[in-house]
C-alpha cells in the first residue's frame, strides 16, 4: 500500500493516490478549521468525489474526505472475482487508516450515499471502530424488502439489458427501475424497455460495457445481503436517512426497511435520492437545506 501526494493551494485542497490490492484510489483532503473535530467521510457508489462538492462546502469546519470508489473516474481497478462490497469496504478501511496517517487519529463520520451507504453500512459491520456516526443516505439493498426475489430480477433484468444492448437502453431500463413505486411484480422484467430518447439517451451501441453502474451483476451492490445485526451491535451511532420527495420508490422502500431492522425509523432529510447535488452532475437538489439536516444528524447526541 502506498500514497501519493499533489497540493492545491488555490483551493486548499490535497489530492492523493492510495495503492490497494487490485486497484489505485483517488482521494481528496480538505482541511478544516476545528482541527478538534471529527473527521468527516463523504462516499458514494457508482458516485464519485465530484458529486459531493457542494455539501463539502457547507463543512468547512471539518476536515472532508471524498473519493473515487475503484474504477470510478480517476480511481482504476482490477479485475477481481471478489464482491463488489466486501473490495469496497476494504479500501474504505484502508482508506481511513491513510487519512488518520495523515490529519492524526480522530474520530470518523460518515455521509454516505447510495451504493455507497451500503458499502459504508457493510464497513460498520466488518470494522466496527472505524467510524463514530454514519448518515446512510437511501441504501439500496434489494435484500431487506418483502419483495426482494422480485426486486432482484429486475435488477438483473436491467443489467442483461445493458449487456445486450449498450449504455441508453441499459440506463433507460435503470430510470424505470428506479421510478418504480411499491412492490416489483414478478413480471417486471417483461415489460417493454423504454426508449432511451425519451430521456435524451442514444440508442446506439458504442459497444463499451464499463459503466460502474450498470455492469454490476448479481455480485454488485444492490444484491449484497448486509450484515445487518452486526450493524447494530457495533458501537457506530447509525441513522437511515430518506429523502423527502423520494416516496415508495425502491431506494425509499429499502431506506424505511434497514432503519427497521436497526430497530430505528429512517430520517427524512430535503430533496430525493439526490437531494444533496448543487448541480453536481447536470442535477439540482436542496444542498443547503440538505448540509443543515446532515450536521443536525451528526452532531445529535447518541
Amino acid at each position: 500500500m502506498s500514497d501519493t501526494t499533489t497540493n492545491d493551494p488555490q483551493a486548499g485542497t490535497t489530492s492523493h493516490e492510495l495503492d490497494v490490492p487490485g486497484a489505485t484510489l483517488a482521494w481528496d483532503l480538505r482541511p478544516g478549521t476545528d482541527p478538534d473535530a471529527p473527521i468527516l467521510l463523504m462516499t458514494g457508489h457508482p458516485m464519485g468525489a465530484g458529486g459531493f462538492g457542494t455539501q463539502a462546502s457547507h463543512f468547512t469546519d471539518r476536515t472532508v474526505i471524498t473519493h473515487d470508489p475503484r474504477g470510478v473516474e480517476r480511481s482504476t481497478a482490477e479485475p477481481s472475482d471478489l464482491p463488489l462490497v466486501e473490495r469496497c469496504v476494504a479500501d474504505l478501511h484502508a482508506l481511513l487508516g491513510a487519512v488518520r496517517d495523515q490529519v492524526g487519529d480522530r474520530p470518523v463520520d460518515v455521509f454516505a450515499s447510495s451504493g455507497g451507504a451500503v458499502n459504508a453500512l457493510a464497513l460498520v459491520a466488518a470494522h466496527p471502530d472505524d467510524v463514530r456516526t454514519l448518515v446512510a443516505h437511501e441504501p439500496p439493498t434489494l435484500g431487506v424488502l418483502d419483495d426482494a426475489d422480485a426486486a432482484n430480477a429486475a435488477w438483473a433484468a436491467v443489467h442483461d439489458t445493458y449487456m445486450a444492448r449498450g449504455w441508453g437502453h441499459g440506463m433507460a431500463h435503470f430510470i424505470a427501475l428506479t421510478s418504480q413505486e411499491g412492490e416489483f411484480p414478478d413480471d417486471w422484467s417483461d415489460e417493454p424497455v423504454p426508449d432511451p430518447e425519451m430521456f435524451g439517451m442514444p440508442t446506439a451501441d458504442d459497444g463499451s460495457r464499463g459503466d460502474p453502474l450498470l455492469s454490476q451483476d448479481e455480485t454488485g451492490i444492490p444484491s449484497h445481503e448486509l450484515d445487518l445485526d452486526a450493524v447494530a451491535a457495533a458501537p457506530t451511532r447509525v441513522v437511515i436517512a430518506v429523502g423527502a420527495e423520494t416516496g415508495d420508490t425502491m431506494t425509499g422502500r429499502t431506506s424505511r426497511a434497514v432503519a427497521a431492522r436497526l430497530g430505528t425509523e429512517a430520517v427524512e432529510f430535503p430533496g430525493g435520492h439526490g437531494g444533496f447535488l448543487g448541480g453536481e452532475y447536470g442535477q439540482m437538489g436542496e444542498p443547503d437545506a440538505f448540509a443543515a439536516a446532515l450536521r443536525a444528524a451528526l452532531d445529535a447526541t447518541a
